[in-house]
């Protein structure tokens, strides 16, 4: 077994890459319009009840057809899964792990497949995708390494005359409520994650990236998992995800999402209903309002390039994407004049295209809820750039930067999800601090300075999971940078750390006296 490595980005300055992601582009547009049914152990299930997927690119273009799940065939995915459990937990940590390597290898060898199904579905642009399909390849590489790991004996005190072990065992059944915006990376590590540990699954995903999830079950089938470990079913959250949450037989729920929904599951998961005999375990990421700091005497132009790549990334769909720069006030008009500068050369336009800045946003109710903070941003702010939509037959809307913004503004407290950017004034640095702390959100935040001593004194006030230093606050790496925050950012699972795979196991100590 050789060391993990992270799986490396394409370079798409080559022409030979770029060729390879074209024809991927390409078949996957001649697959588009299928239909695809829910998968409950070796069954493939269609409903009266279907669901159009769009391409948020172009509205008129539908990727795929998929089949809806109700509260009945839920419950059968439930049982499948309890079934499943019996056998799935008794093989070995080895070799459920090995089924990991086979799905990543078969997902490395049709990597530009699968981003090119994110260009259409999800809205990504070429490096995005990319990014998002090597983090899938990556979660599935660290985690089974590491139940290998767990797999082995354990490290206890000696004790004379007992022979003493500790041994990892799985939960049981888990929800997995994947989000929308890394459709293949998160959907991918909170699946893999639950099932190499032991555990089976019923597996709800987004709803706008349902296809992305479809073909990831035809990867675990090509890699030979058992049916009935991981069941693929569809539907609404009210009604599938609220069923599966409160089920008595459900062990734990695995949610990435938004702070009001991740709430939900945690106060349905927190009562006891008949027939269940243990307390739900619930990991949950529920999103972040991150800020970038930058101090008087800091590199401008690499703050600015980190601020315009960490805000608008992804058209800002990320829970990890700055909104907030908090910039000294001796600097702060230049900055800004950098950051809008930046900002307007930004290119808006179809995913499909190489060389775009921004994407759409994902569907209309997050393009209809972005323009109306951009319209309450107007109130609280001063608009530099941006400020409405964009062209093209699309979810498109303008890198938006607002300045002079008060550090309480609602533009600077709720999460926007969207290419929208907040400048707030500070004095001094120690303010800047206090502002970064100042949401109910932990997640991700970076300072940029050449003091030394302002840095140790962020590293030990500001008050995120995943904090960065002069360099931009998006782009977390398995096994470089465990992800997760604070507050009401989440449970600080620490996705992709040597931790994470405890949070779907439990332990079981034997001890023999000789």
């Amino acid at each position: 077994m050789i060391e993990f490595r992270n799986e490396p980005s394409t370079d798409f300055t080559k022409e030979e890459n770029r060729q390879a992601f074209q024809a991927a582009l390409d078949q996957v547009s001649a697959q588009l319009g299928q239909e695809y049914p829910i998968i409950i152990g070796d069954r493939r299930i269609q409903t009266a009840n279907k669901l159009k997927s769009i391409n948020p690119s172009n509205v008129d273009e539908v990727i795929g057809i998929v089949n809806q799940a109700d509260a009945s065939l839920a419950e059968e995915a439930m049982q499948i899964a309890l079934k499943t459990f019996d056998s799935w937990k008794q093989t070995s940590p080895a070799a459920r792990a090995r089924y990991l390597f086979k799905a990543a290898a078969i997902l490395r060898r049709k990597k530009h497949l699968f981003s090119a199904w994110m260009v259409h579905e999800a809205g990504k642009s070429w490096p995005e995708a990319d990014g998002d399909t090597a983090e899938a390849i990556d979660f599935m590489e660290f985690y089974g390494r590491e139940m290998m790991r767990l797999g082995e004996r354990q490290p206890l005190t000696p004790f004379p005359g007992e022979d003493n072990e500790l041994t990892y065992i799985p939960l049981g059944v888990g929800a997995i409520i994947p989000p929308w915006n890394f459709p293949l990376a998160i959907m991918v590590g909170m699946t893999t994650s639950a099932i190499v540990t032991g555990n089976t699954v019923v597996l709800k995903p987004a709803s706008p990236t349902n296809v992305i999830a479809y073909q990831f079950m035809e990867i675990l089938q090509e890699a030979g998992l058992p049916p009935g470990v991981v069941n693929y079913v569809p539907g609404s959250g009210e009604e599938v995800g609220e069923y599966l949450v409160t089920h008595p037989m459900t062990r734990f729920i695995s949610f990435t999402g938004s702070r009001a929904v991740g709430l939900r599951i945690n106060e349905l998961s927190a009562k006891t209903v008949p027939g269940q005999k243990w307390i739900k375990r619930v990991v949950a990421e529920m999103g972040g309002k991150d800020s970038i700091v930058v101090d008087e005497n800091a590199d401008l132009d690499l703050a600015a390039d980190a601020i315009v790549i960490s805000a608008f990334g992804f058209s800002g769909q990320k829970c990890s994407a700055c909104s907030r720069v908090i910039a000294h006030q001796a600097i702060y008009d230049q900055l800004l004049e950098l950051v809008v500068a930046k900002t307007k050369q930004c290119k808006v336009g179809e995913a499909r295209t190489l060389g775009i800045d921004l994407g759409p946003v994902i569907d209309e109710k997050a393009y209809r809820k972005i323009l109306e903070y951009i319209e309450i941003g107007k109130k609280e702010g001063r608009l530099m750039t941006g400020g409405g939509k964009a062209e093209g037959n699309g979810y498109f809307i303008q890198p938006t930067i607002f300045a002079d913004v008060s550090p309480e503004a609602r533009i600077a407290q709720e999460e926007i999800f969207g290419p929208v950017l907040a400048f707030i004034k500070a004095a001094d640095f120690d303010e800047a601090l206090e502002i970064a702390n100042n949401t109910e959100y932990g997640l991700t935040g970076s300072v940029f300075t050449r003091d030394r001593t302002k840095l140790e004194k962020a590293r030990e006030v500001f008050h995120v999971g995943n904090l960065y230093f002069n360099r931009k606050c998006t782009g977390a790496l398995v096994g470089v940078h465990p992800f997760g925050g604070y507050n009401m950012s989440g449970t600080c699972s620490k996705a992709g750390g040597r931790d994470y795979l405890l949070l779907f196991l439990q332990q079981k100590l034997v001890s023999e006296l000789l």
